[in-house]
């Protein structure tokens, strides 16, 4: 399954803060998740990942351990292939 995530930080990104996600990023990928793109964005949104997961449990324990240091709002994508299969 695929999760693109919006997330705003919750302060001022730092040094440590980084290193903290980092951490959890690794812990994120030895747990099964991929993450497909990390992108730092203008906007609405301070940044974007998109992550491949085996299932909606799996990416909400990934995820979850960032709410100290990000909210989120995550969008489950199908590729449009698929998508247009189900018009069928």
């Amino acid at each position: 399954m695929i999760f693109i995530t919006l997330a705003r930080f919750k302060g001022k990104p730092t040094k440590e803060s980084i290193a903290q996600s980092t951490k959890l990023l690794g812990q994120a990928v030895k747990e099964g998740a991929k993450f497909l793109g990390m992108y730092w964005t203008l906007g609405r949104y301070d940044a974007i990942l998109i992550t491949e997961a085996k299932d909606e449990k799996a990416f909400m324990k990934a995820i979850i351990r960032w709410g100290d240091l990000v909210s989120t709002e995550t969008l489950v994508a199908l590729p449009r292939e698929e998508a247009v299969k189900l018009l069928e």
